[in-house]
């Protein structure tokens, strides 16, 4: 038995999550035959699937299905005078603090100073020996050493859809408001990567700035949906009292509340709408909203969306008013004009800023721990993901080594893998095989037998019931199309038959 699935019926410890993701070929440590790198890792065969599908499903969500979006993909080094407009030089550090138990050094941010303790075991730190620590990461720019310009790998996505607004504003014809995504790596020089994949030195970014006219209060799209979305609630207040105390509460009257505007309300419910979507649990998510005394340089208000990991209550996406700050600092910096021509007023305004940010690496670590589960009556992991982010979409394969059945099997590999990833398995037996697949998320097993040969038709299993139906093979792709975009119950989608092999 491995060393996860011992842990039956609780909750994965973040090694146990780790040696998992390795032994299913989700995540690997980099370059780990020369001994790994901290806080860098590679995503393995199913790891990489997984991966693109969640951002595949941040962009068709964000983007495609909205009308006022646009996407980019900025480079990640650019003038390091980027950095300097953006606050980045200046504000973008922490303190270095070692602790006197344990003497491991913590990160800890200037202003919550007098109060850390010690990021490994809570003790007391050495405040008296404390240094300033650089989040970036430099590079060189130029191959003749005296000659090269120092600049960074950029720590977040923001800066390029900040400097590109005048173009993309110009170029796609979008009127306020409007938004630009973009998904991409962002590097920050972590003092202590930990937690897995939760705190890397290298991590992808999906964000978006929404641009809105700065007089525009109302957001006609905060419609009744969202307005009685309720969420987790751990207000400034609370936790200025030192308590965490959690209060449900409607979107709308966060708004009543005037902790946050129409538009960063609207843009958070649709983050929460997202995870749903996912079929990430919401109730595992709560809404921490940031204290005065630690809102960033550029924000005005500042909401966490942090979901229950393993390793403690941590933010997985941010929602961010960033007011004027980026466009005004970089039109300084620049001596370029950053505005927005607004034809109702006939007047050159500077739009104000949204910004919903996701960290890609912790929604899949999000997924991960949210579908597990030791089935005791299989003895298998079962890895319940949503059918659009599962890796394999559906393994295929004859119930016996007949060479009519592996020649029908094959045939419907080769029609089905022309759309979506799926696999073919015809080693071991079927029990092992539906196993192996349960263990690393495949919604669906298609099976080929006797039957299938005399009336063209295959069995289909379900994953998260383990029930199984009959599907003629001409009506296979259709049926298993509306599976994986949940448009039909499992049950409706064939012929219900006795489940043979669990």
């Amino acid at each position: 038995m491995n060393k996860e699935e011992k842990k039956a019926g609780s909750v994965l410890t973040v090694d146990e999550l780790a040696t998992f993701c390795k032994r299913k070929g989700f995540v690997y440590p980099s370059s780990e035959i020369y001994g790994g790198l901290a806080g860098f890792w590679d995503f393995g065969p199913n790891g990489v699937e997984l991966y693109n599908n969640i951002k595949n499903a941040w962009w068709n969500y964000f983007v495609y299905q909205k009308s006022n979006m646009v996407g980019i993909e900025a480079s990640i080094i650019s003038n390091p005078k980027i950095w300097k407009a953006s606050g980045h030089i200046t504000s973008f550090s922490d303190i270095a603090v070692s602790c006197k138990k344990c003497k491991k050094i913590s990160k800890v941010d200037a202003a919550e100073l007098a109060s850390a303790k010690c990021s490994f075991c809570k003790g007391e730190l050495d405040k008296s020996g404390s240094k300033k620590l650089n989040m970036m990461l430099s590079t060189k720019i130029g191959p003749i050493e005296g000659d090269s310009v120092v600049s960074y790998l950029r720590p977040e996505n923001a800066q390029g859809m900040f400097t590109d607004f005048k173009l993309v504003s110009e170029t796609s014809r979008m009127k306020l408001p409007f938004g630009i995504a973009q998904i991409g790596k962002a590097f920050r020089n972590e003092i202590a990567p930990r937690d897995f994949l939760f705190r890397c030195r290298e991590f992808t970014i999906g964000e978006f700035e929404f641009f809105i006219h700065p007089e525009e209060k109302r957001c006609e799209i905060f419609d009744n949906e969202h307005k009685k979305i309720k969420v987790q609630l751990l207000d400034a207040e609370t936790q200025e009292k030192g308590k965490e105390n959690l209060r449900s509460i409607a979107m709308g009257d966060m708004v009543k509340e005037k902790r946050l505007d129409e538009w960063q309300a609207y843009w958070l419910a649709e983050q929460m709408m997202f995870f749903k979507e996912l079929g990430i649990n919401v109730d595992k998510i709560k809404i921490r909203e940031h204290m005065k005394s630690e809102l960033s340089h550029y924000s005005s208000a500042t909401f966490d969306l942090d979901y229950d990991y393993p390793f403690g209550s941590k933010e997985v996406a941010g929602n961010a008013n960033r007011g004027q700050f980026d466009l005004t600092s970089h039109s300084k910096e620049s001596s370029q004009k950053l505005d927005y021509f607004d034809e109702e007023t006939k007047t050159r305004i500077v739009p104000r800023v949204i910004e919903p940010t996701f960290g890609m690496e912790r929604i899949f670590l999000a997924a991960i721990v949210d579908g597990y589960d030791y089935d005791k009556k299989r003895e298998n992991v079962v890895l319940h993901l949503h059918p659009k982010l599962a890796p394999v979409k559906a393994a295929i394969f004859p119930i016996v080594k007949d060479a009519r059945m592996i020649k029908l099997s094959e045939e419907i590999y080769r029609a089905l893998r022309k759309e979506w990833n799926v696999s073919y398995d015809d080693s071991g037996s079927v029990g092992r095989r539906y196993s192996r697949n349960d263990e690393i998320g495949t919604p669906y097993c298609i099976t080929i037998d006797t039957d299938s040969i005399k009336k063209k038709d295959v069995t289909i299993r379900d994953r998260d019931t383990t029930k199984q139906i009959r599907v003629k093979v001409e009506d296979l792709r259709e049926t298993l199309r509306k599976l994986i975009n949940c448009e039909i119950k499992f049950e409706k989608a064939g012929k219900v038959v006795e489940t043979r092999v669990k």
